[in-house]
């Protein structure tokens, strides 16, 4: 049995060639939440969405986002009738009195669907409006992820990191905007002085997380402050990834990224934009999977290879130097 994290597009690239390292069936990812929002009234879920999509063999793999060859019929309109009265572009954020009323899954990062700044396709739409709808029939976030994951066949058993909401908040010099705006909305370019996770204090992990997280894990290369960031902040998934065996791939190779914001985030934060910066910032770490490019010198065990995950071949690659750490630490 294995738990993979994952956030961004890192983990699921690695995902998509481990089947033959590590069986889906004894597999479960539990994803980041903090990215999610509530656009138009229907809650998206990013890092959830790509999972599924990706288990399903119907994701996207151009963008890594979004159904593959869907249609853009409502959005296309959205912006149409926006363009046509007058209305603003760009990311619309309900006022503030509404951001914490009602559905609590969906507060601090609610926005108006007025020429949504985010590309939903007509399919993907389907799946925010059922989960929605699920929600406000008093399922949980859990509950719904797995009906979601059954109607896509994904083949691990996939978990939102809480059934409580968590927003990744990056405070620029201009103020906060939710991380959405901040890379989608204004693709990474406003200065970022500090992070924060609204509500990760008072957020708890579910069992089923904890369980989960009872098993070794991997924390594939996604960025550590936004990805992985936000479901360390949550009660308890701290504390049970000290209790178990992590093995953590690097984002970077030395000082480079690989892709995203990972760098100017670690910055703002006050670690180094590294390598190293990584193994700071997940003191819970027993191994790490760096490339072999890479002659950063760790305080803990080190498995080197190709750490590029462009096709299935590279990912397997990478997911066999990660059951490699896994029993150098087990």
């Amino acid at each position: 049995m294995v738990t993979f994290l994952s956030g961004g597009t890192g983990t699921p690239k690695l995902l998509r060639g481990a089947d033959d390292v590590f069986p889906p069936a004894e597999t479960t990812v539990v994803c980041n939440t903090g990215d999610d929002v509530e656009l138009g009234g229907h809650l998206v879920c990013p890092d959830v969405d790509t999972v599924l999509f990706l288990g399903g063999d119907e994701l996207d793999l151009d963008t890594w986002w979004g159904i593959a060859d869907d249609s853009t019929v409502t959005d296309d309109e959205l912006h149409r009738l926006a363009d046509a009265a007058g209305l603003e572009d760009g990311p619309r954020y309900l006022p503030d009195e509404r951001q914490t009323a009602g559905r609590e899954i969906a507060r601090w990062r609610r926005f108006s669907g007025v020429a949504e700044f985010m590309l939903i396709g007509d399919r993907d739409r389907a799946v925010h409006l059922t989960r929605t709808g699920l929600l406000d029939e008093g399922h949980t976030l859990t509950a719904v992820t797995r009906a979601l994951a059954d109607a896509f066949d994904a083949p691990w058993d996939v978990l939102p990191m809480s059934d409580d909401p968590v927003a990744s908040i990056v405070h620029t010099p201009e103020g906060p905007v939710h991380f959405q705006e901040f890379w989608v909305g204004r693709e990474g370019d406003p200065a970022v002085a500090s992070v924060e996770f609204r509500g990760g204090a008072e957020a708890t992990a579910t069992d089923a997380v904890l369980t989960a997280l009872d098993d070794p894990v991997v924390v594939g290369p996604s960025n550590p402050i936004t990805s992985i960031g936000p479901m360390v902040s949550v009660e308890g998934i701290e504390a049970a990834l000290r209790q178990t065996s992590v093995v953590a791939v690097s984002p970077f190779v030395e000082d480079r990224v690989f892709s995203g914001p990972a760098a100017k985030l670690m910055a703002a934060e006050g670690y180094d934009p590294s390598t190293a910066g990584v193994a700071a910032a997940y003191e819970f770490a027993d191994a790490f999977v760096l490339d072999s490019e890479d002659g950063t010198d760790l305080d803990r065990p080190v498995v080197r290879t190709d750490t590029r995950l462009d096709t299935e071949a590279d990912a397997r690659r990478v997911a066999e130097a990660c059951r490699e750490a896994l029993g150098v630490v087990s």
